[in-house]
């Protein structure tokens, strides 16, 4: 596959995802099973749709799902730095714990914007579950609610990652890893 020819080197393989995957939601099912609040698990679309996927597959208590759109980085490399919602969710999370299911958390801009938004309908708490994390690139320090937790599959470096969702300029989310874009297809 031409996709495969774009790709520096493998970060994740499948095997390292799926184990990342069970690790996390077996934290999670552990942290919510005393819990009496009900539970939403909210996927932001369109990166995180593997991730959530494979995810909820392997949390064991009750929740309800629903998406929500962020729009931020059109077809860059970089977030534009003004996340806006785009699609909103229909299930109401007033008086739920609600787990944010991300691809990745780079700059927290777009966390920001979520959990207010959240906070603003009523969760009673919001935590984060991120496959990726990029802590070297922060700018807004991440401010759970309540009993919030952050839950993260991985540590990466400041490197531009496809693969598992994940994409550049709509393409590559369909790889089954996650992978290091080689820099000449972005520096076009």
């Amino acid at each position: 596959m031409a996709l495969h020819s774009d790709i520096e080197r493998v970060l994740l393989n499948e095997v390292e995802i799926s184990s990342l995957v069970s690790n996390v939601a077996e934290q999670i099912t552990k942290d919510l099973s005393s819990s009496s609040d009900p539970v939403t698990i909210v996927g932001v679309a369109t990166g995180a749709f593997m991730f959530l996927a494979d995810i909820v597959r392997k949390i064991e208590v009750p929740f309800s799902v629903d998406l929500i759109r962020v729009e931020s980085y059109g077809s860059g490399t970089e977030s534009n730095g003004k996340p806006r919602i785009s699609s909103d969710l229909k299930i109401d999370v007033r008086g739920k714990h609600v787990i944010l299911v991300e691809d990745i958390v780079d700059t927290g801009n777009t966390l920001a914007i979520l959990i207010s938004h959240l906070e603003s309908k009523g969760a009673c708490s919001i935590s984060v579950c991120t496959f990726l994390d990029k802590p070297s690139r922060r700018k807004i320090r991440v401010r759970l609610l309540g009993d919030g937790k952050f839950y993260r599959g991985f540590e990466c470096k400041d490197e531009f990652v496809v693969g598992y969702g994940m994409d550049f300029a709509e393409k590559y989310r369909n790889l089954p890893y996650v992978g290091i874009l080689k820099p000449h297809i972005f520096n076009k």
